[in-house]
């Protein structure tokens, strides 16, 4: 079964004194092109984190946002004292006001407060893996509903070009011959001798040239092929789109040697297909 690339997936959990919120969103793309946004506190723990969601989802445009806000009465900002006492003796120096209103102008200069690293607490980390894990299984579950849309869609679009080569099977019995009378009304027209053992070895090569018995079996082929392939357990995009690329192979050769406009016509239908297909393709994983 395939996977899009597309899904969200998002997971809160509740600390004595944080509250922890993992999201998730990815896109297409060719390969893992991955952005974390987190507290500079838990950055050393990034690396760990990003290959927790390299293994669960592979391939595509991944945001991962690990967002704390602090719930308790706990804070990590405290006054820089000897910094705020320095501005407040400079600032007497130059302004004759009352202590209070020197400590408010101290406070406002810069570095007035500082911030002490807090490092992770080993339990807290062990909860955010788990909320992670809550939200890839989201996220992957997103993923599996948007497949099976796309799963419709490319059987839906493959059956429709079936349907369109038992046309061009159809044409086909009536082309060569179509074919074979306009050249022979081309040849009489001109009014010559021929030799008629040449021309009709003449005519069944150039006949030959325009056949598409092969190029129907390959097509036929390729088209059981992603059928099978999309059903398979190791179904990915890039299998997919190979697949994809042999199929558009057999239908523009067939174009080219059509040289018989109805069955040129359906050769277009076939290719407006395929294209749509393509354009699915660039989100499965």
């Amino acid at each position: 079964m395939i996977h899009s690339m597309t899904g969200f997936g998002k997971h809160v959990i509740q600390l004595p004194s944080k509250k922890i919120t993992i999201e998730i969103k990815s896109l297409n793309s060719k390969s893992l092109d991955l952005n974390a946004r987190m507290p500079s506190a838990y950055k050393e723990k990034e690396l760990q984190l990003r290959k927790t969601i390299a293994s669960a989802l592979v391939r595509g445009k991944v945001d991962f946002g690990l967002y704390v806000e602090n719930t308790g009465n706990a804070t990590t900002s405290v006054i820089n004292e000897v910094v705020v006492k320095q501005y407040m003796a400079q600032l007497n120096e130059i302004a004759n006001v009352e202590d209070v209103q020197l400590l408010e102008m101290a406070m406002r200069m810069p570095d007035a407060m500082k911030t002490e690293r807090e490092d992770i607490d080993e339990h807290e980390f062990v909860a955010i893996e788990e909320a992670l894990e809550v939200a890839l299984k989201d996220i992957n579950k997103f993923r599996a509903e948007e497949g099976q849309v796309l799963d419709n869609d490319f059987v839906g679009r493959i059956s429709t070009i079936k349907m369109l080569l038992a046309e061009v099977a159809a044409l086909d019995k009536d082309r060569l011959a179509t074919i074979r009378e306009r050249l022979e009304r081309a040849v009489s027209d001109l009014k010559t001798d021929l030799d008629a053992n040449r021309f009709e070895q003449e005519l069944i090569y150039y006949l030959e040239k325009y056949d598409i018995t092969e190029e129907k079996v390959r097509l036929a082929n390729h088209l059981d092929y992603f059928m099978t392939t999309l059903k398979s357990e190791d179904s990915n995009g890039r299998k997919l789109g190979f697949i994809c690329q042999e199929i558009g192979r057999e239908i523009n050769t067939i174009g080219s040697k059509a040289n018989f406009a109805p069955l040129q016509q359906v050769v277009v239908q076939m290719k407006d297909e395929l294209e749509k297909i393509k354009e699915q393709m660039l989100n499965v994983l």
